[in-house]
């Protein structure tokens, strides 16, 4: 299972500045419900994770896909939001090397 996504980071603010967030295009892999997501070869996981009970996304979500943007609130959070309103925070794993669960 591959999560599909755009690198995304931190853009490059003025000297003297704290680095200004940016939205980068990405879609969230939902297939699972809403759990993880992998930016850049980094594992993280959903603050508030979300499915509709029988592990799959909750209605009116995208499955397998929501198309959406990340935009970086640290350089271990990002917020997934999309164009319906879908607003999801995520927290780096730190030393994951996969998927917290493959499922089917």
């Amino acid at each position: 299972m591959a999560l599909a996504g755009c690198g995304a980071g931190l853009a490059a603010s003025p000297a003297g500045r704290a680095p200004a967030p940016s939205a980068s295009p990405y879609d969230l892999y939902t297939h699972c419900g809403i759990r993880e997501a992998n930016v850049d070869n980094r594992w993280y996981v959903a603050d508030t994770p979300l499915s509709d009970g029988s592990g799959n996304p909750p209605a009116g979500w995208g499955n397998p896909y929501q198309a959406g943007t990340i935009t970086f609130l640290s350089p271990t959070r990002f917020e997934f939001s999309d164009s319906v309103g879908h607003h999801v925070t995520f927290s780096v794993r730190p030393g994951a090397t996969g998927p917290l669960q493959i499922c089917s």
